[in-house]
């Protein structure tokens, strides 16, 4: 069996994310869709509004009356919270494993991920794109294939890290070289898989930029914008942290100014304290 072949095994393996989350992905892609249907999507998931019901009526909100309610949920936190919640909630299992292979601890690669999708929505606030939540799905969830590909990074590190430090490659070009395909890619097929819709696996597929065509895809550059100003500052920095290309005409297309990377990064530590007091709650 090839390398290849074993990765589609695993993908077919591997547990998908909770149905609601698929529901949710393709809502946030259908312009027509209201508050009110997202809400009708997750008042039949007992869990999901356990848990919303239990951070609504939490200390962090202090709320005079308790809310009993997907609906009146809805309107105490706003529907983009509520879907960031469940999002943040939902995708915490598939990528809190450690990453022996990526040189990441147990819940360094969430960290990040929440990180990256917090940045990423400033970022499309500030360029008034619009899309928020799946930008913010995209940026959360991008790294997904190396939830599959860590174990082959593992068994090939010694080769993939020479080909970084002693022939120049990025580490995305060196997975593809020694193993065949890169997280992203692999992410991409992981995500068709679970059905997301063409635009979230385009994303996923090309958040490192290496495609040169893809480059004035806003969404796509948003992403990896985020990305960078993650690694910048330090956040889920493993073997492959460093070892990426920087394409710094992304900054420009975007019209995002180095004081308006400043500010963002000088927002994001009050940021994700507050997420983590939301996700902590429940």
């Amino acid at each position: 069996m090839t390398t290849i072949q074993k990765l589609v095994k695993e993908i077919k393996d591997l547990k998908p994310i909770p149905a609601i989350v698929n529901q949710i992905v393709a809502a946030i892609d259908d312009p027509n869709c209201s508050a009110e249907d997202i809400a009708n999507i997750i008042k039949f998931d007992p869990s999901v509004t356990t848990n919303l019901l239990k951070t609504c009526n939490s200390a962090y909100f202090g709320l005079a009356n308790p809310v009993d309610s997907v609906k009146d949920a809805v309107s105490i936190l706003g529907i983009d919270q509520i879907i960031e919640l469940v999002l943040l909630k939902s995708g915490a299992k598939a990528l809190s494993k450690k990453q022996k292979g990526y040189g990441l601890h147990e819940g360094i690669m969430w960290k990040h991920a929440v990180s990256s999708a917090l940045i990423a929505k400033k970022i499309c606030k500030k360029v008034n794109l619009g899309n928020e939540n799946r930008i913010f799905t995209a940026a959360l969830l991008k790294d997904i294939g190396k939830t599959v590909l860590d174990q082959f990074v593992s068994g090939s590190f010694e080769k993939i890290i020479n080909l970084v430090h002693k022939d120049g490659y990025s580490f995305r070009e060196a997975e593809k070289k020694i193993i065949g395909i890169d997280h992203g890619e692999l992410g991409a097929m992981i995500a068709t898989e679970w059905n997301f819709s063409t635009k979230m696996i385009n994303i996923i597929r090309h958040h490192h930029l290496n495609d040169e065509s893809q480059r004035k895809n806003n969404d796509i550059a948003i992403v990896y914008l985020a990305d960078c100003i993650c690694m910048m500052m330090g956040i889920g920095i493993g073997e492959d942290g460093l070892a990426y290309r920087f394409h710094t005409d992304v900054i420009s297309h975007l019209n995002i100014t180095h004081e308006d990377i400043a500010l963002i990064i000088a927002d994001f530590s009050q940021d994700m304290q507050k997420v983590e007091k939301l996700i902590n709650v429940a």
